[in-house]
């Protein structure tokens, strides 16, 4: 047996880790999961560059629960480790594996992304857990069992032992102020969190399901079937090309995202980007009712698959946030705090794109189904005013693509309004004036009233129209907006006066030749 202290920079790494290295300990979980999904990766990388010439066989990640001995157990059947990894990858915690293997097996055509790596994520652990152990064994020929292990402190110790596959057992004892995490609900909870989307497989107990079958009479009888209890889907949508995927699909990944929700998307916008970084999703666009009731906090952030966070206010621009679905990239960094994603280059980066790629869709479906758009846009209507009110380049791109409507429910451009308008509603100072009802039916004389005088009436009803309404007078040039019961019809645009003359006209006949 070897005994040593784990090679760290400070004199003792765990307080550091139990206080202030996760702002959340629950994220052990994902720590060790996506460390088992990146060890069955690796091997199956190995296996396709012809390394690893041995059965694959079954790959799937179990995670076991056993409340009695207070332990958690996360196996996987990848790489596995050998004694000197071991010391290299757990005891050295200054290294980290992921650096070399990316290194080396970095290519444009790789399928199989590093996720996790051993090193802090696996200490993460100590969070949780009294005491850790380790079981490995490497998939190379002639590897024996390796057993760490530590109680959360510099001490450890590393023996062989044997073990009967390759692999990765990682065993936690969980410590008394983490009880929580023995109940099989929670842990649960927190698999279908972090863990929904991997591309490996994930076990957790089993579910049971009743079954008919014919006994040896041929008679019909119920059975119970115990079958292992699958958490994860390994190729949702957003990582299918866009090509592969019909409506439907995209509706199925939907209610998959949002089993609670009873109204369905408008439309959604696929994202694909490959340069200047790497980034996949899928965002749908949710009615917004006109009265702002709309769900913050929907869109997914995720790492490779693996969950970061859904609460992205900050993250991308704020009018983004009335959108739902995923966003996955590898240059997001695995790292739950949000004030760290929000002052990360790279994430604003993304933000940055992500607001392009929304105006592009937009202005795409416009332009392909205007007549479509229209019937869709009392419902996305406040959604492109909040963006075209909160950010600068989305507005002059949305100014294609946004729309008016007058009180006979006709659809305008922005551009198209005021030469609809110009030539009878341009008052004595050049200005081109926008009537508009707040509230169609209680302004219905005012309406009536500017439509005998042959004025067109906008609709401007929801709470965030009169923000919207200020935005558009102080940038457009010599256009003005004037409510159409603030004044009695006859002045809601002021024109030049005529002075009546008090001359009869044939004494301006007698002044024309003096003139």
């Amino acid at each position: 047996m070897q005994k040593g202290k784990i090679n760290v920079q400070t004199e003792n790494i765990f307080p550091i880790i139990k206080k202030f290295l996760y702002s959340d300990h629950e994220i052990f979980l994902r720590e060790l999961i996506s460390n088992a999904v990146d060890a069955t990766q690796k091997l199956k990388t190995i296996s396709s560059k012809g390394e690893f010439r041995g059965e694959l066989g079954d790959l799937q990640i179990e995670v076991k629960l056993d409340k009695k001995a207070k332990t958690i157990t996360v196996s996987d059947k990848g790489i596995g480790m050998t004694a000197e990894e071991v010391d290299r990858f757990i005891n050295q915690i200054a290294f980290s594996s992921a650096e070399e293997w990316v290194s080396k097996y970095k290519s444009e055509s790789e399928t199989n992304p590093i996720i996790g790596h051993f090193g802090l994520g696996f200490y993460s652990s100590f969070m949780v857990a009294s005491k850790v152990e380790l079981h490995t064994r490497s998939y190379k020929k002639g590897s024996k069992g390796v057993l760490w292990s530590c109680e959360g402190t510099p001490e450890f110790s590393i023996e062989e032992k044997p073990k009967r596959s390759r692999g990765t057992d990682v065993v936690l004892h969980i410590a008394d102020d983490s009880l929580e995490f023995l109940e099989e609900p929670r842990i649960l909870e927190l698999l279908k969190k972090y863990c929904k989307f991997l591309p490996v497989e994930i076990v957790f107990g089993t579910e049971k399901e009743t079954k008919k079958e014919k006994d040896d009479k041929g008679e019909e009888k119920e059975v119970t079937v115990e079958t292992p209890r699958i958490i994860n889907n390994t190729k949702p949508a957003w990582t299918r090309k866009p090509a592969e995927l019909k409506d439907e699909d995209y509706k199925a990944f939907y209610r998959e995202l949002y089993p609670m929700s009873f109204e369905e998307p408008l439309f959604n916008i696929h994202l694909n980007v490959d340069y200047p970084f790497n980034l996949t999703g899928i965002l749908y666009f949710p009615k917004v009712k006109q009265n702002f009731e709309v769900q913050r906090d929907k869109i997914q952030l995720y790492c490779n698959q693996v969950f970061v966070t859904d609460s992205v206010e900050g993250i991308v621009p704020d009018f983004l946030t009335l959108l739902h679905g995923v966003i996955d990239s590898p240059d997001i960094p695995l790292n739950v705090s949000r004030s760290f994603l929000q002052s990360d280059s790279s994430v604003k980066k993304i933000s940055s794109h992500i607001a392009k790629k929304v105006a592009d869709k937009l202005e795409e479906i416009f332009k392909g189904n205007r007549e479509d758009y229209e019937k869709k846009w009392d419902d996305i209507k406040v959604f492109i005013e909040y963006g075209m009110i909160s950010d600068d380049k989305f507005r002059e791109r949305a100014k294609k693509f946004c729309l008016f409507k007058n009180t006979e429910g006709k659809y305008f451009t922005i551009d198209e309004y005021r030469d609809h308008i110009k030539s009878l509603q341009t008052d004595k100072d050049k200005k081109v004036v926008h009537i508009y009802s707040t509230n169609p039916e209680e302004q219905h004389s005012a309406v009536e009233a500017a439509k005998e005088k042959g004025y067109d009436v906008l609709v401007f009803d929801t709470p965030i129209d009169p923000h919207f309404v200020n935005m558009l007078e102080s940038e457009q040039e010599n256009v003005s907006f004037v409510r159409v019961d603030a004044e009695v019809a006859d002045r809601l645009i002021k024109k030049e006066e005529e002075m009546p003359s008090k001359l009869s006209q044939e004494q301006k006949d007698k002044l024309k030749p003096m003139i």
